[in-house]
């Protein structure tokens, strides 16, 4: 059985508060939890016990849409967090991706190249 994580990849082009990525970073989670809860619940059941996270950090929004197609090219389950625009950015901006919960080994391929946030 392998292990399955989470893997939160966040923009650091767009100068965000640390309070600001904190809720970025637990919409992804809450968002991309969800997500296959639905679609895969036998990751899901096995993720729930430890809930594993990994937040990493990309500096455009070009990087973070090569990670989402690596994720896509692998079948592996992502969701993305776009801002309301009520406090620091704009509208509709894209600030970070959640992969997973998936297997560990999966998500590595596309992420582990990524430097912890």
């Amino acid at each position: 059985m392998s292990n399955i994580k989470q893997v939160i990849v966040v923009r650091t082009d767009l100068d965000m508060g640390k309070g600001k990525i904190a809720a970025q970073v637990g919409h992804a989670c809450v968002l991309g939890a969800e997500h296959v809860r639905k679609s895969n619940p036998e990751w899901f059941t096995q993720w729930w016990g430890g809930q594993e996270k990994i937040v990493v950090k990309v500096s455009s929004q070009k990087e973070l849409e090569e990670i989402k197609r690596g994720a896509i090219e692998l079948g592996l389950p992502w969701s993305e967090v776009t801002d309301a625009g009520h406090t620091q950015i704009a509208p509709g901006t894209l600030t970070c991706i959640s992969l997973g919960p998936a297997p560990e080994e999966r998500i590595d391929k596309v992420t582990s190249e990524l430097k912890l946030l």
